[in-house]
């Protein structure tokens, strides 16, 4: 996306915000202005402390549903085997949504960054698992057939076919799943922790009423989910080259 439109949807955001300000006139909603002031103020007083807990919790989760469900689906999608068996079960628990899980996993793993970055990973899975096994298995079979004729083992194949076609697929998952992997994120950041944006937002508005520091970590949390999905896009267009070729 053109970085001048994205200026221009950011000002008209910003335009928005203030004139509602200005409407409901109220300590609740501080003008833009004001909360900009506040968020540069805090960064020096935590919020930037909370932004990189959050950061780490959000990456963590990413990186091993990546290791874990990208090679799962490459071996599902690429094994008729193991397509005729596990694809069932994957996509019965593919639609159930996994916020359901938030106090099944905190009872079982407690309230560390182990349950929030397991969340997480659990939301990320199963849309990477699902795009890429479905990516694998739509590689046209002459080009397998073409490949082992030439000598191409399984893992020749893994390297050189599977994981090229299947990349466009981890990334689309990746991007899809950012708004929901924070959401989730902020959710369990408001279960017995002292750390990370959820919980900066929840004390910030509920316990001091400070409605301006509230609203500096919705921006920092925006700005989180924000900076993970260009991140995408950059990566996308590094080892996607070939989708920008016109």
């Amino acid at each position: 996306m053109n970085r001048r439109d994205v200026l221009f949807a950011t000002l008209g955001l910003i335009l928005i915000w203030q004139i509602t300000a200005l409407i409901v006139h109220r300590p609740i909603l501080p003008a833009p202005w004001e909360v900009f002031v506040v968020f540069f103020k805090e960064l020096g007083n935590g919020l930037l402390i909370h932004f990189g807990v959050s950061l780490w919790r959000v990456s963590a989760g990413m990186a091993l549903s990546v290791l874990v469900a990208a090679p799962a689906g490459l071996a599902i999608g690429g094994s008729k085997t193991m397509d005729r068996f596990l694809s069932p079960i994957i996509y019965l628990l593919y639609p159930i949504p996994k916020v359901v899980f938030v106090p099944v996993v905190l009872l079982f793993l407690g309230i560390g960054d182990t349950a929030k970055i397991t969340l997480i990973f659990l939301i990320l899975f199963f849309q990477i698992i699902v795009l890429v096994r479905d990516q694998a298995v739509g590689i046209p079979p002459q080009l397998i057939q073409s490949l082992q004729s030439l000598g191409a083992g399984r893992r020749a194949l893994f390297r050189f076919v599977y994981l090229p076609a299947s990349l466009p697929a981890i990334l689309t998952a990746l991007r899809q799943s950012i708004g929901t992997a924070v959401a989730v994120l902020y959710i369990s950041e408001l279960f017995a922790t002292k750390y990370g944006l959820g919980y900066y937002i929840y004390y910030q508005g509920s316990t001091l009423f400070n409605y301006p520091a509230m609203y500096a970590g919705v921006v920092a949390m925006s700005l989180l989910g924000l900076g993970m999905y260009f991140g995408v896009d950059w990566l996308e267009r590094k080892w996607c080259r070939w989708k920008f070729v016109s």
